[in-house]
Parts: structure tokens; sequence; C-alpha cells
């Protein structure tokens, strides 16, 4: 299957105890140690070798042991594992519930769904719960701090790891942006200005010309925040977004004493597609979920804390979302929705005023610990990411203070600032939101591959078998989606393409036998679920506008051209480092089948070595 990855000590940083380095550091060597970048010839030889080099990384896989070993100790410190299930549970409430809740609702009511929101948030929801899913079983099963990017890594290889690398942090620096610009909306919400009073108004392009400072100065204090320590974050998030629970049960509430059911005439002014158009943008609001699983590396029994974590706080904030909505939709008619402060200003026109301020006061506080929680989540994504040499390793340290990944903090803060003083929200949400989209299809896939897939077990009859019905999934399910985009009152096309999902799905459960099973906690109903989640991600993205999958292409294109150029040499090198070792095992493509077996084995070890990292931590 191509080259393994190795544990590439060579490139691992040294700890900074044992030479009196100091945690800040500037020199070239600290960003790219790598051979390729040794000098200007070395560089050139290996663009000269690139295509070769990207075969071996598009066949490279990882291992568990490789991603809970070696690839942590090149953060030369350990984050602290001081988390609970009750950590976790209020983290789900704070990184979910802000920006997208309080103001895509409004706007999303106002322009495409009108009072059928509450259906987009019920199929965005449904979605999003499916991705929940499959990400548990991973987390509990490789309890790192890289997410899906470390998931990715292990079942679909380098090259798909680096696609999925790239849009976390797109969508971390994006996410930061867009509840930035949300919070200074709200602020003057709160003090009776217009929700773009407190910006500074420019002759800059259309969506480009209002300048936020205040949402630069609220990124910088909830990075600096996140920087001090998870568990000190961790008090701050589940008291604030306690107070939280009870602003949005308020806004309930009173909210349905002040409904008109009449307000809900037209349900659907803009038809079926404009539900759905709506529910690929509000997916935005349900995002913050994966957050939580970048902290199973700091969680003290990850096979009992995550599962509660992530379904428990998920399913009940689901509930809220619907319930939401559909209070906005009954208290006025939905071309009256405020698209900016839209509970704020429902409350006044209902003759509530003073009320507006305790909704805004409740929005800010959301969406602060929105940042706050993203903060934490997205630095240990970068701090991953950073572990593999795809972009510096310098932002892979850990401090040894703080136990947190201060550089990774500050690198998504400084360019989440520069995106929020600059860009609107509609024309960040909808790049947001296709790619949270697109990485979730990729772990549903990758969710599959895990289960059916394993080297040295699976025969080549079921591999190949297994890749003809992964493609018909993959295939059917994009095709409803463009049929869906292009034609939405047609049905022909879901006369095929409806039952080929369904017969790929069925292939896969009835033709190919299972390759491993969940040790702890495994998703239910597979392959059937996973195989929902990527036909409903891909049908999401297909709601998107043409407008979004151009946004979305230029990145994409952009991130490749970065990876030919830097990534691939950076993680081709520390792969074939052949003098490093992870605890006595030496990875190579002879030996993948055995590493994948002691993998499996190290997986089962994670519990005992936390209870031992706790212990000895407090």
């Amino acid at each position: 299957m191509g080259s393994m990855e190795t544990s590439q000590e060579q490139y691992a940083p040294k700890p900074a105890a044992a030479e009196g380095r100091s945690y800040w550091r500037w020199h070239k060597d600290d960003f790219f140690p790598e051979p390729s970048f040794a000098s200007w010839g070395a560089y050139r030889s290996a663009l000269a070798a690139t295509p070769s080099r990207l075969r071996d990384r598009f066949t490279a896989r990882s291992t568990d042991a490789i991603e809970l070993g070696a690839m942590r100790r090149r953060s030369e410190n350990e984050m602290t594992r001081c988390l609970t299930w009750w950590d976790l549970t209020w983290f789900g409430f704070g990184s979910v519930i802000g920006a997208g809740i309080f103001v895509l609702t409004g706007q999303e009511a106002h322009d495409h769904a009108g009072p059928a929101i509450v259906l987009s948030y019920v199929v965005s929801g449904l979605s999003a719960m499916l991705s929940v899913f499959c990400y548990t079983e991973f987390a509990v099963e490789i309890p790192v701090a890289g997410g899906s990017f470390a998931y990715l890594r292990v079942e679909l290889g380098d090259v798909a790891a680096f696609i999925a690398a790239a849009n976390l942090i797109l969508e971390s620096i994006i996410g930061t942006a867009a509840v930035a610009r949300s919070w200074t909306s709200y602020l003057a919400s709160l003090i009776n200005k217009p929700s773009s009073a407190l910006r500074i108004h420019t002759s800059l392009t259309e969506g480009y010309n209002e300048l936020d400072p205040v949402a630069v100065v609220v990124i910088a204090v909830t990075a600096t925040t996140a920087m001090l320590s998870a568990k000190g974050t961790s008090r701050i998030n589940w008291v604030a977004s306690a107070v939280h629970v009870i602003v949005i049960l308020f806004v309930i509430v009173v909210g349905f004493v002040h409904a008109n059911p009449k307000n809900l005439t037209p349900f659907m002014p803009h038809g079926v597609p404009g539900v759905f158009r709506a529910a690929a943008i509000v997916y935005f609001a349900y995002g913050g979920f994966d957050s939580i699983a970048t902290m199973a590396e700091e969680t003290k029994n990850p096979s009992r804390d995550i599962p509660l974590g992530l379904l428990g706080s998920m399913s009940v904030i689901t509930v809220i979302y619907c319930l939401m909505a559909l209070v906005l939709s009954m208290m006025q008619p939905s071309t009256e929705i405020d698209r900016s402060a839209a509970f704020s200003v429902a409350f006044s026109n209902v003759g509530m005023h003073w009320a507006q301020y305790v909704v805004a006061l409740g929005a800010l506080k959301g969406m602060t610990t929105v940042m706050l929680v993203g903060a934490l989540g997205q630095a240990r994504y970068t701090t991953h990411i950073a572990r593999s040499h795809i972009i510096p390793p310098v932002f892979a340290l850990v401090h040894p203070r703080t136990g947190t990944p201060v550089n990774a903090t500050i690198l998504i803060a400084v360019c989440s600032a520069c995106i929020a003083f600059f860009s609107s929200l509609d024309v960040l949400s909808s790049l947001l939101s296709i790619s949270t989209l697109f990485i979730f299809m990729m772990m549903a896939t990758a969710l599959l591959v895990r289960r059916y897939y394993v080297r040295g077990v699976t025969t080549r009859t079921h591999a190949l078998r297994f890749l003809v019905f992964m493609a018909v999934i993959i295939a059917s399910s994009a095709g409803i989606a463009a049929s869906w985009g292009s034609a939405p009152g047609r049905w022909e096309g879901y006369v095929v393409l409806v039952p080929a999902w369904v017969l790929g799905t069925l292939g896969i459960q009835l033709m190919v036998p299972a390759a491993r099973a969940p040790k702890v906690w495994g998703v239910p109903l597979v392959p059937w679920l996973p195989s929902l989640s990527i036909a409903t991600n891909l049908f999401l993205m297909g709601s998107l506008g043409s407008q979004a999958f151009a946004r979305f292409g230029m990145c994409t294109a952009l991130m490749l051209i970065y990876y030919v150029l830097v990534g691939l040499h950076a993680t081709y090198d520390v792969a074939h480092d052949e003098s490093g070792e992870d605890e006595g095992i030496e990875y190579n493509t002879a030996d993948a089948d055995v590493a994948g077996e002691k993998a499996t084995v190290k997986t089962a070890d994670v519990e005992k070595a936390s209870a031992g990292d706790d212990n000895n931590g407090r």
C-alpha cells in the first residue's frame, strides 16, 4: 500500500529543557528542518522528484500507534489529561450555540426558507448527528488532538489527510472570523445602534467595505484565555454556558407567549429548494462539535467521556435549535425578520423592548464561548497537522508551563483577525458550510474504510467489491445532489440514483465481510448510517449556490499549490527517515500488516496510559 509512516524522530524537536532552548524559536530549522529545504539546490532536486513523491504520498498510510505515539512526541511536552465528560458536554454547548442560531437563523429565514427554517434545522441536525456518530467512534479509538486529520491519515492516506487539513484550517479561520463579526453586530444592538454602527465604512468592494476592529479585539481576548489553561477555560465555559441555557429557555418560553401562528403562512415562500439551501447554510450552526473530538488527548477516559459529551450535547442542541427557529418564525413574518440581529429585533417588535437586551447579551455570551471553545479545538487540529510537518513543526510545540499549544493558537487567531477585519458574514458562511460538509463526507467514507478494509485481512476480491460499492454510493449521492441542484422539480433522475445508492450500501452489507469491529463504542447500523451521512452531506453541498463552489474551488487550488511546493516534500522526508523507531517498532511497507495489528493493541492501552498521566499530572 505504499510506504508506511515511520516515527521519524530525526525531525522531532528535541526537548527544550534538555537543550536549554526557549519555547519561542524563530530559526529556519524550527520551521523547515527537512532535507528538501536545506538549500536551494536540495529544494530544486525535491521539486524535480515531485511526480514520484506524489505517487508515494497517495498510497501512504499511518497507523493508530503512530498517531498515538511518535506524532504526539513531536510536541516536546504533553497536553495535560484533565477533562471529563462533564467538561466535554459543556464544551459541546459552548462550541455550538452561538452565531449560527442567533444570526444565520434570521438571515436564512428572511432570504431562503421562511417559516420552514425549522425544517432546515431538522435536516441539518440529522445530517450533523450522523457525522457525530462517525467522529465518536474514531475519537474513542484514536484519542489524539488531530481529530479528523489524524483519522483520515490512518484510513484514507496522506493526500486525503492534507485536503482535510487544509479545509480544517480554512474552516477554523473563517469560522472564528464569522462569529467575531456577528459579535460586533449584537454588541451594536445591545447599545441601541444599527448592526453595522461599530464598523468602519469604506469605499472598498461590497462585502469587504465594513472594517471591524471590535471583532479583532474579541478574537485576541478569547485566544489569550484559551492559551492559559484547558481546564481553566473549561470552568469559564461551563459556567457561562449554564447562564446561556437560561437565556435560551427565556427566549423559547417568552417567545411562544408572543407567538402568532398566522406568521407561519406562507410556510415555504421559496419552496423546498429554499429549505435545503438554508439547511446547507445553517449547518454552520452545528459545526463546532468536531472541536470536542480534538480534546480527546486531554480527556481522562476517552472511551466513556467522549460518547457522553458528544452525543449527549448534540442531541439536546438539535432540539433547542428547532424550538428557537420555530419561535422566531412565529413572532413575526419572515419578510420582517432582521438579518443580523433577528431575535433582539423580534422581541422589540412585539413590545418587549427590554427583552432585546437580554437576548443580545445572551447572544454575545454564546458567541464568546463559541470562540473560546473554538480557539481550543482549532489550535489542537493545527498542532497535530504541524506534527506531520504539512505546516512548519514549530506550530506543533506545546508550552511547558501551560500545557497548551500556544504557537498554534496564535497562528489561527492572527489569520482569523485579518479575515474578520475585512469580510462580511454572508461572504464567509457559505464557504464555511461547504468546507464543513466536505470534511464530514470524508469522515463517513473513512469510517466505512476502517470497518471493511484492513490490509492483510481483507482479501483482494473483497477489497475490489468494497471499492466498487463505495464508488456507487459516492457517485449516486453526488448525482442526487446534482439533479436536485439543476432541476429540483424533475423526478426522473431519482428513479435511477436512489436505488443505486441503496444497492451500493446493501452490496457492502451482504457481499463484503467486516474486517474490524469497534473495541469500545461503534456506530450502529453500519454501513447504512455512514452511507446516509455521505449522501446527506453531498446533498447539502449541492444545495449551495455556484458562488460557494467557485470560492471553494479557488481555495482548494491554492491549497494544492502549497502542498506540491511545500507540504509534499516535508511529509515525504519525514516518512522516509529510516533512523526513527517507535518504541522498538520499525514501520515500513513490508511491516504494514503487523503495524496495524500493533496499533490495535496500543489503542486498547490508551485508557491505562491516560489514567497514569492523570495521576502523575494531578
